[in-house]
């Protein structure tokens, strides 16, 4: 999507071709939420794609659509006495990374017990930004993005594929990883986390949990901490 088409539609509606059901909505609807995938898609920050119609293509669950964009509208979740398919919309939620959802759809109800022969790998990402009060409106003015894991082909395969952004390792026993940059706007943060949360989901790892902790370190600074734990299981090699 090029900036200026943008700037061209920001007060008009947008059609979206969403696995194959097209949906009609408003452009403020789609960046109720910046920090979201969708947000940020609607702001420039993701490339976007076209059907042959000229419709918004997003390759997803197009009938689950219709829960996440009424939720974008209202701010509230409704769904109907009889739905089935709340872990399928957690799953969706959670590819738009839309937070507010995540936090009304619950944890997820822990599963069958697994395997004796299998165990969990575990990715942790978090995101600390501080904020200055004396900008208007309020600026970034340091953003540090971590990975965290002991999987080192995960962070070998983030290292060759985020070479465009400074990161060092901080611990190399725990195997962290910290993709640091900065002083940055809050639209690079966005785009930076959004490539990092779709890299680590189509590795195979689901979201476990997420948390936002706000505080205040001086009273012209305030920080802002999210957290995001994403896990998958794996057979255990027996030797």
């Amino acid at each position: 999507m090029e900036n200026g088409d943008l700037g061209h539609m920001r007060g008009e509606f947008v059609s979206l071709n969403v696995g194959g059901c097209v949906y009609r909505t408003s452009m403020s609807t789609l960046r109720r939420y910046p920090d979201s995938m969708l947000g940020a898609m609607f702001q420039g920050d993701l490339p976007t794609v076209r059907d042959a119609q000229g419709n918004y293509f997003i390759d997803r669950d197009g009938t689950l659509f219709r829960y996440i964009l009424n939720f974008l509208r209202t701010s509230e979740l409704t769904l109907p006495c009889d739905f089935k398919e709340t872990e399928l919309l957690r799953k969706e939620a959670d590819f738009y990374q839309i937070e507010p959802l995540l936090h009304c759809l619950g944890d997820p109800k822990p599963s069958a017990l697994y395997p004796t022969d299998s165990y969990e790998e575990v990715v942790e990402l978090s995101s600390t930004r501080k904020l200055s009060k004396y900008s208007n409106p309020v600026a970034v003015i340091i953003t540090q993005l971590t990975i965290t894991t002991k999987l080192q082909s995960v962070l070998e395969a983030i290292s060759s594929s985020f070479t465009k952004w400074n990161k060092h390792m901080m611990d190399t026993r725990d195997y962290q990883v910290s993709f640091t940059f900065g002083p940055c706007d809050h639209q690079q943060e966005v785009s930076l986390r959004v490539h990092l949360l779709e890299f680590i989901s189509k590795a195979g790892f689901t979201i476990r949990n997420t948390r936002v902790h706000h505080m205040s370190e001086r009273a012209n600074e305030n920080t802002v901490e999210h957290h995001w734990t994403f896990c998958r299981r794996t057979q255990k090699v027996h030797e």
